[in-house]
């Protein structure tokens, strides 16, 4: 370490996806001496790179930027990059055909919500009756406003039971709400929290009109966004090293002031831990220090999903109407999206053939096949969506196996996800499933809460001004007053006797 860098106050992260980079951007601009820790070959957490034998680029999964990402598309044009295709249309597939076409919905004339969600949204076999039966529902996303309360009362139950509750038919929920929580919270409805579902239908489909348009990644994010992100780290001073997997860490009077990787040290002021709740299971099993702590034991209540990714080149063109498609009712338990890289990547938009991305989520019963039978079901289930995959050749593949993926909110796990504080005064916590008031989700509540962490590193160690984070975009007013009343009508039953069960 330089003389130059002893100088500033050192500040350790864990974890180089959304939310690391995040906080060790910030960081290193406001002159701290940052060093960014990475388990894995290269930054990036799960859209990290790969190559195929020939030498294609490949990424785990295709990840899609939605209208309300309004802190990532902040940062895309602070960096000075370009890396997204125009807004995109979506279809969804069962095994019976085309079930749904969603337009451009900031295309449309604008209504109230949920208003336009529900008139322009194509829905080629659900009767009007089903969609109606999903309007009592509205109540429970009006008393669902993502405070502590609501998480507590809506995580105690899954979220079929509460779609159970609101009366919505069976056919909708089986059609329209399971494929979207199998797509969305990654587990089928028995297997998620009621609040978990609450807060993603509303975040990117309920609150505003354009919330479900969607945008990708013109290649892989690594290449597109996280290649110039962490160059500009190093720009700032930043120092990221990859293949280092935290081993433990040294605490003085309920302050960390080292990280342990293996044999290494790496003193620090403050630490932001950046990681999934896999990856911090693991820690937490290696390090005496934090499995003396309850909150960090705890974490072995809470779980994560199985994702298999497959990427497959074909000897001939196949026509795919819309590039992003959500398909259900083909495997009972597990979600799955196909995408036209054709349309979306760069690279393939002159390619001679067809390039498909298949990503399967609770894909537990898949992870145990090998390459050729996972191949095997992915071209039978496109197929199943459009027959043209069935009569085509696979001329190059990519198979990626997930275990423990991605955050599984289960119904009852509200109470064990940690704030971005610790009972530890200078090591804060980053993530997708890190609690938060700001009400974003996936990819821009990881990078939202890499930036909180970041301001509380400041506010501990007092140099350097705080991340603006920008808000979520208010309600419309007819759901402010909605929420208003519904608030008013909860304070007045609270002065009632309660023997209910919650």
């Amino acid at each position: 370490m330089t003389t130059e860098q002893t100088e500033h106050k050192r500040v350790v992260v864990v974890g180089a996806g959304w939310a690391g980079l995040g906080s060790a951007y910030h960081l290193a601009r406001q002159g701290y001496a940052v060093t960014l820790l990475e388990a894995g070959a290269y930054p990036g957490g799960l859209v990290a790179g790969w190559q195929t034998p020939q030498g294609r680029a490949v990424e785990a999964g295709i990840h899609g930027f939605w209208y309300p990402y309004r802190n990532i598309f902040a940062l895309t044009d602070h960096l000075g990059i370009q890396p997204f295709t125009e807004w995109t249309r979506s279809a969804q597939y069962s095994p019976q055909g085309l079930e749904v076409e969603s337009p451009l919905f900031q295309a449309q004339p604008y209504l109230p919500t949920p208003l336009g969600t529900f008139l322009y949204t194509d829905f080629k076999r659900l009767p009007l009756v089903d969609r109606l039966s999903a309007l009592p529902l509205l109540q429970a996303l009006i008393d669902f406003d993502n405070s502590d309360e609501a998480w507590q009362k809506y995580d105690r139950i899954t979220a079929r039971e509460l779609f159970r509750q609101y009366g919505v038919s069976a056919r909708l929920y089986h059609e329209s709400f399971e494929p979207m929580l199998l797509v969305g919270l990654f587990a089928p409805g028995e297997q998620c929290s009621a609040a978990a579902a609450l807060g993603m239908l509303y975040y990117f489909i309920l609150a505003h009109q354009p919330d479900f348009d969607v945008r990708w990644c013109r290649g892989t994010v690594g290449a597109q966004i996280f290649r110039p992100w962490t160059e500009a780290i190093e720009r700032a001073g930043g120092k990221i090293l990859a293949n280092h997997r935290v081993s433990d860490v040294t605490v003085e009077n309920s302050r960390v002031t080292a990280v342990v990787c293996g044999d290494e040290v790496f003193e620090a002021d403050a630490v932001v831990f950046a990681v999934g709740i896999s990856g911090l299971k693991k820690i937490v099993e290696q390090s005496p220090q934090l499995r003396g702590r309850q909150e960090f034991s705890d974490i072995r209540n809470l779980g994560a999903v199985d994702v298999l990714a497959t990427r497959l080149w074909l000897d001939r063109k196949v026509n795919i109407p819309l590039p992003s498609n959500a398909c259900f009712g083909f495997h009972p338990t597990t979600g799955w999206t196909f995408f036209d890289l054709n349309a979306l990547h760069d690279e393939y938009r002159d390619e001679p053939g067809t390039v498909v991305e298949a990503d399967y989520y609770h894909a537990n019963q898949l992870l145990a096949l090998d390459d050729d039978q996972v191949l095997k079901q992915v071209q039978q289930d496109l197929a199943g969506c459009i027959p043209a995959f069935g009569e085509a050749k696979i001329i190059d593949h990519a198979v990626v196996r997930i275990p423990q993926g991605v955050t599984h909110f289960a119904p009852g796990s509200y109470r064990y996800l940690l704030p971005t504080t610790t009972s530890f005064d200078n090591l804060f916590m980053a993530g997708d499933w890190i609690v938060t008031r700001h009400g974003s989700w996936s990819q821009e509540k990881a990078y939202v809460t890499g930036l909180e962490a970041a301001n509380r590193v400041i506010a501990t160690l007092g140099q350097g001004q705080p991340a603006e984070i920008l808000p979520v975009i208010p309600d419309e007013p007819h759901i402010q007053v909605m929420r208003s009343v519904n608030r008013l009508v909860r304070q007045g039953l609270q002065g009632l006797p309660s023997f209910w069960l919650p």
